[in-house]
């Protein structure tokens, strides 16, 4: 009997510890929206969930390319600043007479050829991706204000464009939808799909891949392919909606995205990178920028917050020896 109840209580404390270390993210989120929704006049109107969801959509598209690649072992530094560029390339394009489509199809191929040289020059010349990606980022903003001068890019825009970023569809604001949709996808092509498995793989131990008979090089490339693909689509749907190209339009996604990812790591799947968590890191900085700013507090207070929100995050996927990325 003694041995019994020992044997409960070690199940207890074991599926408490389950609890804690896979949703205690989670229970902050909810946490954190109930405290704002309490203490912040105006937090809880349908208006302002609206306006939180609208806000998080394009750092969340850059964040659902951020997790493919970091669950793949690498880090894409370069996000962006492509996103700026695939902005001011859509809205350049527009603005001099092009159709919608095949602006948006160029502007969304400089973020993949960025992406592809990130994989490229990072697993043939054996750069580690957090160096390639950072001088390649500095590539992309030189070729953007250059291209702008420093300009905003505006003008001569079809509406059909900026219903992307400011239309609606069954009352759902069309970046919301745009979001959900991605995420989807992603969360399906990391999940069900042997590409998804084999970027797992990689980015869990490159080396027993390796022997595995996967070719961790090519889904390496892959991942940092999508992450650019990714920041490119942030980049267009941010520029419909700003009804402009901006060159510095997408300066904080970079942070903001690495945290979300980071945060993300603390859930569901403790250590990984996954979907899930990453939409739930996305929501919780959300949710903190709004309700702080609605409490009036300066930014740098926001920038502190998120700082050590994302250096809590990584302590505790390391303290508990969980932490699958890092190519070598």
């Amino acid at each position: 009997m003694e041995n019994l109840s020992l044997a409960r209580n070690d199940r207890k404390a074991i599926d408490t510890g389950y609890l804690i270390s896979n949703y205690a993210t989670i229970a902050t989120l909810v946490l954190l929206f109930i405290v704002f929704a309490i203490f912040v006049d105006k937090f809880f109107e349908v208006s302002n969930i609206i306006n939180i969801a609208q806000q998080v959509s394009t750092l969340a598209i850059v964040a659902f390319g951020l997790t493919i690649t970091m669950a793949a072992g690498d880090f894409d530094l370069s996000v962006g600043s492509i996103a700026s560029l695939s902005g001011v390339v859509v809205t350049g394009l527009l603005a001099g007479g092009m159709g919608m489509f095949t602006s948006i199809i160029l502007a969304l191929a400089v973020g993949a050829l960025i992406g592809l040289l990130n994989g490229i020059i990072s697993t043939k010349v054996g750069i580690p991706s957090m160096i390639v990606t950072l001088g390649l980022s500095s590539v992309a903003i030189g070729v953007n204000f250059m291209y702008t001068e420093g300009r905003a890019v505006y003008g001569g825009l079809p509406t059909s464009f900026t219903a992307l970023g400011r239309g609606a569809l069954f009352g759902i604001p069309s970046p919301i939808l745009i979001m959900l949709i991605l995420g989807l996808v992603v969360y399906i092509l990391l999940n069900y799909t042997k590409l998804g498995r084999y970027i797992y793989a990689t980015g869990g131990n490159a080396t027993a891949a390796k022997l595995s008979g996967i070719k961790t090089l090519k889904y390496r490339t892959i991942g940092l392919m999508f992450s650019g693909i990714g920041a490119g689509i942030a980049g267009v749907v941010l520029a419909a909606r700003l009804g402009s190209g901006q060159p510095t339009a997408g300066s904080s996604f970079l942070l903001d995205g690495l945290a979300a990812v980071f945060i993300g790591m603390t859930t569901i799947r403790v250590g990984q990178p996954n979907i899930i968590g990453t939409f739930v890191g996305v929501l919780l900085i959300g949710l903190l920028n709004n309700g702080l700013n609605l409490l009036g507090l300066p930014f740098y207070i926001q920038d502190i917050a998120k700082g050590l929100i994302m250096v809590i995050a990584v302590a505790f996927a390391a303290s508990k020896n969980e932490l699958k990325f890092f190519s070598s």
